[in-house]
């Protein structure tokens, strides 16, 4: 690696903010994927002799009001929780470069009844359309709550796609390749998708902190993981009304939702800094 994508990873790598932001998130997908294994618990075991019980060392993170522990259900919701929203950022991301590739590009009637499709859904309140179709997911596939996630997430992004995929087509280079009689699909992904990549890579980080908050919003309200299984969301739910009693129930799934935002922001900030061709001359 040299040149401009070696400044770029150091900017990104060296940068405290970005560099913050890609250590944190790094630590919480390891805790998320190794942490359960090293747990004495299992999210779904009751320990019958503490009922309640603060955090000590058999419980690291306290037992909840019916002995289960916090640990073990804190570290099984926050994987959930990170991997519905990275496969929901990637959804949404794709699906938005796909719609907003074509319409902008190909034009037309095409760019017309997608773009009216992208109004018409931007109309309808997100909420209301994950409150009418979340319930009819309920004991499907968390992957099902993903592409919920994604469908509803890709749209304003589509119509920036559209708007930059508009103006790269404009350029003589990709009016040179239309001329030479180069398929449009071809053009679309040598000439347009490439320069999109800055555009698309800072949306799909932001999308992941987006997800995991309406995930965890969804299994707050009962809308997204059931029982006996667990998110950071039912965790923060099934504590929130003790929260002043036993604090341990509730304030370490709040906290780890609050840490993964705050390291996707950071890590988006650093992105959209280091890809930014209007910031290059800063980094030299």
């Amino acid at each position: 690696m040299s040149g401009r994508p070696m400044r770029r990873w150091r900017w990104i790598t060296g940068g405290p903010a970005p560099a913050t932001g890609l250590a944190l998130l790094g630590v919480l997908f390891a805790i998320a994927v190794a942490g359960p294994h090293l747990a004495r618990w299992r999210y779904d075991e009751v320990d019958f002799t503490a009922f309640g019980a603060p955090p000590s060392a058999r419980h690291w993170f306290g037992t909840t009001q019916d002995g289960r522990d916090v640990y073990a259900l804190t570290l099984r919701g926050m994987r959930r929780s990170l991997v519905t929203g990275l496969l929901a950022a990637l959804g949404a991301t794709g699906l938005a470069a796909l719609v907003g590739m074509t319409a902008g590009y190909l034009g037309g009637r095409l760019d017309r009844l997608l773009m009216g499709a992208v109004d018409l859904l931007l109309a309808v309140p997100t909420l209301l359309i994950i409150m009418v179709a979340a319930p009819l997911l309920r004991g499907g596939s968390w992957l099902l709550l993903a592409a919920l996630l994604a469908a509803v997430l890709w749209m304003i992004t589509a119509r920036a796609v559209r708007a930059v995929t508009i103006s790269i087509g404009r350029r003589e280079y990709v009016v040179a390749a239309r001329i030479m009689g180069v398929s449009s699909m071809a053009i679309i992904f040598r000439h347009i998708a490439p320069n999109l990549a800055a555009l698309l890579i800072i949306d799909t980080a932001m999308n992941v902190g987006a997800a995991v908050t309406a995930e965890s919003g969804l299994s707050y309200l009962g809308l997204g993981a059931q029982p006996p299984d667990s998110s950071l969301g039912t965790v923060i739910a099934e504590g929130a009304d003790a929260a002043g009693v036993y604090p341990w129930t509730f304030c370490f799934a709040a906290g780890l939702v609050v840490l993964i935002v705050l390291a996707v922001h950071l890590l988006a900030d650093g992105l959209r800094d280091a890809l930014d061709p209007a910031t290059e001359w800063r980094r030299r």
